[in-house]
């Protein structure tokens, strides 16, 4: 067989080379380029550049052929594009998950097939089997956790279908990182201590208004604080609170705080007989109670009038806001765009106890809505809604039918921790029900669902 490994100069790909070629497999190395653009990536245009001799010297050692590819313009039209468009929207793409749908096992896949390869193999620490299915010329294939609890990167693969697993390998997905580090090291690769990669796959660390800032203009705007004064008029948030409180055990409802965005991850009990909420009246939700539920809180109705006053001794004529109960405006931001649910880094606003947390943002308005501390009610959410069309089953099987609830393991972003939910399929999506609330919920991420066994059976995009 023979098996082209995408070679990116990092330790990872470079053992997973080493040990395909230490079973007897017919390997040789292609390095991809995706980005031409140094402006926008914080290490100027040698980054890659190093990353390929160093994938060169790699394959050189092992003793395995070495190709180029230049990938750039496919990697603008199906990732990049994607990105700003969907900035634009105010939402926050996932470029990796993209970039392993769209170019590595793709556009990738067909330059490897058109020199001779059967399979692609990259440094990912993630695992496949395959087992028989109904059809006896096919296979049913399966895409689990890495061994490395610390290292899984099966999320970055949310996206795959069956055809793109069957021609996929991971050798390194059974090994945690210090032993991978230990076979470079004994191998004397020249990337055996060379640090992973923190930037985009196979374009570098970005700086990211930057590289927003190539297309999408940056122009002022109020960054609003909320206050929690909000939340005890808010007829959505109230709504959801009700729906919450109808949803908790009957020996719960005295015991735990009805309001669903305080039931958090770090303070509700996560054992599976320890739930706070009833599985049978999850499962008779009506749907406009999930759609309600799976909203996200909207802050247009905190306005602010402006008065005039004298000031000085001159008693000079000027302008200010009008203390309102609601929130205050508290800073500038420079385009609502280049923020995300969440965010805390960039705001520059002080005069605060506890750390500033992005909540919300409103595109057409051009207004950054903050709130202060992990548990500010706007910061999480207990539901978010897949639509139809963005509801991808890698396991077509086990795709649900619509009225179908099952109990699943569920992460929004990598490396987080799978958290325990609810999924409901119903005529308009598929909503996932947490068990505690989840901070961050983020459009254009994707959230990916787990059985217990740690197959990833599915993703879709928030």
């Amino acid at each position: 067989m023979k098996i082209c490994v995408g070679l990116s100069g990092g330790v990872d790909s470079s053992v997973a080379a080493l040990l395909l070629k230490q079973q007897g497999y017919d390997v040789f190395a292609m390095f991809m380029q995706n980005w031409h653009d140094a402006d926008a990536t914080l290490h100027g245009d040698c980054e890659w550049e190093e990353d390929k001799f160093v994938a060169e010297m790699v394959a050189r050692k092992i003793g395995i052929p070495f190709y180029f590819v230049d990938l750039s313009k496919e990697y603008r039209q199906r990732v990049v594009d994607y990105m700003f468009d969907e900035y634009s929207k105010g939402r926050t793409p996932n470029p990796d998950v993209l970039c392993n749908r769209e170019i590595k096992f793709d556009a990738f896949l067909r330059v490897a097939q058109k020199m001779g390869a059967d399979m692609v193999a990259t440094g990912h620490y993630c695992r496949v089997e395959s087992m028989p299915s109904a059809q006896e010329d096919k296979k049913i294939y399966r895409i689990l956790e890495g061994v490395d609890p610390g290292k899984d990167q099966s999320y970055f693969l949310c996206q795959l279908s069956q055809e793109q697993l069957s021609k996929a390998i991971f050798p390194i997905g059974g090994l945690l990182k210090k032993e991978v580090r230990a076979i470079a090291r004994e191998a004397d690769l020249p990337s055996a201590d060379k640090k992973d990669s923190q930037g985009i796959c196979f374009v570098g660390k970005v700086d990211l208004p930057t590289f927003l800032q190539q297309k999408l203009k940056s122009v002022e705007g109020d960054v609003v604080e909320v206050y929690p004064s909000f939340y005890e008029q808010d007829a959505l948030y109230l709504k959801q609170c009700g729906i919450v409180r109808g949803m908790l055990r009957d020996d719960y409802a005295g015991r735990l705080p009805v309001i669903s965005h305080y039931i958090s991850e770090d303070k509700a009990a996560t054992a599976e007989d320890a739930r706070p909420f009833d599985d049978g009246k999850i499962a008779s939700m009506s749907d406009d109670d999930l759609r309600t539920l799976s909203k996200p809180l909207s802050y247009g109705a905190i306005k602010f009038e402006t008065e005039t006053y004298r000031s000085g001794k001159k008693h000079v004529r000027k302008t200010r806001y009008k203390d309102n109960p609601l929130g205050k405006i508290v800073g500038r931001h420079e385009g609502a765009q280049f923020y995300t649910i969440g965010q805390r880094k960039g705001l520059n606003i002080g005069g605060h106890k506890d750390s500033i947390f992005v909540i919300s943002t409103d595109i057409e308005n051009n207004i950054i809505y903050v709130g202060e501390g992990h548990t500010h009610p706007g910061l999480s959410r207990l539901c978010l809604r897949v639509a139809p069309d963005e509801i991808h089953w890698i396991r077509p099987d086990l795709e649900m039918a619509v009225g179908e609830v099952r109990r699943c393991r569920v992460r929004i972003r990598y490396r987080q921790p799978l958290q325990s939910a609810t999924l409901l399929r119903r005529e308009d999506g598929l909503y996932i029900v947490f068990d505690n609330a989840q901070r961050g919920i983020t459009a254009g991420q994707f959230a990916v669902w787990y059985a217990d066994d740690g197959e990833m059976t599915g993703s879709g995009v928030i």
